[in-house]
């Protein structure tokens, strides 16, 4: 049990007034930041590097060759063709165009998939901790959540035996999210594979969010539920092109799901914001056909950013589970004594340093922070430092 002081009663109302909100939590937190120009941003999951030159290239092109073209809803046919053959190739998934549909970014499929799929009363099988806008999207369809744990000892591993005990008879879908934001867990094909058998024999539908499949380190191997036998004709994919190729800003994403749902999603986004932007489809395509070095140099980096935090974490006495992929730290910080908000806004307030608490991702996390690796070595170290001041002035003695 987390021992913690009284929650302090001078953290800025805009703070204490969205605590409970994981969602708006996280973007009250950045805005309190830009009081603090010098503060080091470990919050944000959007990457720091730079989008790869031909990506930048080809939208340059569209926009003197295209300037005014509109593409068709479900995105450009040569994009969702180069989607369709990258899942057969990387990811097993036996994908072709009719199976795709581009959107603007991951997170409008994330909703798109919820209008389609849900009626009101559904519920939606989430592991917790988990990234809330989800929540958001479930709610706004009328699902219901229901939460499925997941704990530090396990790497934040889902267990299938947690996945079957959460169902009743009004689960619709299982969400899966691997790599995970915000644990940097992995689910594994070993428990991929007994999870798949129990949506099977419940007749769950799988959506399965792999935004982060490419940044999987120390040996482990994202495997896609989707490629599966018996799958295909119950996984929604979900799957983006900013994390990948650090394409943050031109909010390209994609969903591969059978020809009826892409049909349904489809006829959801002609209603609300039509296409995809078709210079952002033109840079996504050569994203996918062009060199993939970038994404290798990419994950290099990370790699060696987390474990710089790795390190700077022990030496600082905060435990992380491990961080098998994504970008981010799931670190515990019950051992200060502060609640993970508070702690959030003094290491912000004292430490010049923005970090996510464990609150931004689910009521139960008090007692952890989320830290991004997306900041220089040289500043993660001084990011460090500066966290030490804090964590060591506070630090139940």
């Amino acid at each position: 049990m987390m021992t913690t002081r009284a929650f302090n009663p001078n953290i800025p109302e805009a703070i204490r007034a969205v605590a409970a909100d994981g969602t708006q939590l996280r973007y009250a937190l950045m805005e309190l930041s830009q009081q603090f120009p010098d503060a080091i941003a470990l919050g944000r999951g959007d990457p720091d590097l730079a989008c790869p030159p031909h990506i930048i290239a080809a939208a340059k092109q569209a926009l003197r060759d295209h300037p005014n073209e509109v593409s068709p809803v479900a995105g450009l046919s040569a994009l969702r063709a180069a989607i369709a053959e990258k899942l057969r190739r990387e990811n097993g998934i036996p994908a072709q165009v009719e199976n795709v549909i581009v959107t603007t970014g991951g997170q409008e499929g994330l909703f798109l998939i919820m209008q389609a799929l849900l009626d009101p009363g559904d519920e939606v099988l989430v592991p917790d901790p988990r990234y809330t806008s989800y929540d958001e999207a479930i709610e706004s369809a009328g699902g219901r959540m229901v939460m499925i744990p997941t704990d530090h000892a396990d790497a934040f591993n889902l267990r299938p035996e947690a996945v079957e005990a959460a169902i009743t008879p009004r689960a619709k879908a299982l969400l899966i999210v691997t790599p995970s934001n915000p644990t940097g867990g992995i689910v594994t094909e070993e428990r991929l594979r007994q999870i798949a058998e129990i949506a099977i024999r419940h007749n769950l539908i799988v959506i399965s969010d792999e935004i982060y499949e490419q940044f999987v380190y120390d040996g482990w191997r994202h495997f896609s539920i989707g490629s599966l036998p018996g799958m295909a004709e119950r996984t929604i994919t979900l799957n983006g092109f900013s994390k990948t190729y650090a394409m943050t800003g031109l909010r390209v994403g994609y969903v591969c799901a059978p020809a009826n749902v892409i049909d349904a999603l489809t006829r959801v986004k002609a209603l609300t914001t039509g296409p995809a932007a078709a210079v952002s489809q033109r840079a996504a395509l050569a994203a996918l056909t062009g060199s993939q070095e970038p994404v290798r140099e990419f994950l290099r980096i990370y790699d060696e950013r987390r474990r710089v935090l790795m390190a700077g974490l022990r030496e600082l006495v905060l435990d992380y589970s491990e961080p098998r992929g994504a970008f981010f730290l799931w670190t515990n910080s019950s051992s200060v004594g502060i609640h993970a908000t508070e702690l959030s806004y003094l290491l912000l307030k004292e430490g010049r340093v923005l970090i996510f608490p464990g609150t931004g991702f689910g009521e139960n996390w008090g007692g952890y922070l989320r830290i991004s690796v997306l900041q220089s070595t040289d500043l993660l170290r001084e990011a460090l430092e500066r966290m030490r001041s804090v964590v060591e002035r506070y630090r139940l003695k």
